[in-house]
């Protein structure tokens, strides 16, 4: 067990090092290969046998919370890893697939609580995002895909906003993916009867002033915060969409109709992560997004031909950042040639 805990130390260790914001365990034959996601690129870690991986499974998962004799069912865990005075939140999924499991991490720094001029490229944009902070109900959509930095830009919008005043929040969240001062957090825990539903009733007994609402995963949760924004309360939460446009899409196939979205829906931001380099190496990564406000999205729900000014477009963003220098003619070639595909 102590060589097994020293290997499961070093990975965990040297992914916390690079500051990767993930670690995939990925099975193949008798092989398993480790990688590690940095500033948004896979890169190879390391490869070990695959009995030290499923000895290292089980005690993820052991470790995690997870069902270790269930293997034909895809889990999820959480635990609380320590390492240079530092807390990381780990949060770990398993995929069933021939014969084993895969495995990939998510790692949160807990401490790590970047501000709103930090996370994106250009100022005019920050000056857009502080702008909708003005609104004190409705519903505001941070979206995009996988990774885009959605949730670390809802926890920056929501430490603004309580630096600005004394607002009282309550965030409900399936998981907490990190701890901040001065915000009350709720875990959703549907098994133990403490759903969306039960929630914001308690919630709103709690006199908030803005409500957090972690991810719309389906209709249910969709409806839920419409209804949470028709309370006069400030609601926040995220969706995977791959645009603006692709949003109002989803919503109205959740189920939700264009006269409630016309109601509650104040903004959406959809973002996209460009990895800053310096000298050819990435050394951080920052936001750049495209935005639709209310006046937009209710023309655009009218039937309106509305579209997003064209020096607002990812399109422009990107090549205004490659001009700019603050990436690679590398990355904007292979941003243009992923949207072309």
């Amino acid at each position: 067990m102590s060589a097994l805990n020293s290997s499961l130390k070093r990975i965990l260790q040297k992914a916390c090092d690079l500051e990767a914001s993930d670690i995939h365990f990925y099975p193949f034959k008798e092989k398993v290969t480790i990688y590690f996601r940095i500033h948004g690129q896979r890169v190879k870690h390391l490869i070990i046998n695959l009995s030290t991986y499923q000895q290292l499974l089980a005690y993820l998962k052991f470790t995690s919370g997870m069902d270790i004799g269930e293997v034909r069912k895809p889990q999820d865990g959480i635990f609380a890893y320590f390492y240079k005075n530092k807390e990381y939140s780990l949060r770990l999924s398993t995929l069933p697939i021939l014969n084993t499991e895969s495995l990939a991490i998510r790692i949160l720094p807990q401490e790590d609580h970047l501000s709103l001029d930090r996370l994106f490229l250009f100022p005019n944009q920050l000056n857009k995002i502080k702008s909708i902070l003005s609104n004190t109900s409705g519903l505001i959509l941070i979206t995009g895909a996988t990774g885009s930095g959605k949730t670390t830009t809802l926890y920056a919008l929501l430490e603004a906003l309580s630096k600005r005043q004394a607002y009282q929040v309550v965030t409900l969240e399936d998981p907490i993916e990190k701890q901040v001062d001065n915000i009350l957090q709720v875990q959703i825990n549907e098994r133990s009867g403490i759903t969306y539903q039960t929630s914001l009733k308690a919630t709103l007994r709690h006199d908030p002033d803005i409500i957090m609402i972690g991810e719309i995963r389906d209709a249910n949760v969709a409806h839920f915060s419409h209804r949470a924004a028709l309370t006069g309360h400030l609601v926040f939460s995220t969706l995977h969409a791959k645009n603006s446009l692709g949003t109002l899409h989803r919503l109205l196939d959740m189920g939700l109709t264009k006269v409630e979205l016309q109601q509650s829906l104040k903004a959406i931001i959809s973002l996209e992560l460009l990895p800053i380099s310096v000298n050819g190496q990435p050394t951080r990564r920052a936001a750049i997004f495209e935005m639709l406000d209310e006046n937009m999205i209710n023309a655009i729900l009218e039937g309106s031909d509305i579209t997003i000014e064209q020096n607002q477009t990812f399109e422009h963003l990107r090549k205004k950042a490659y001009v700019y220098g603050f990436i690679d003619q590398k990355t904007y070639e292979n941003f243009i040639s992923s949207k072309n595909q």
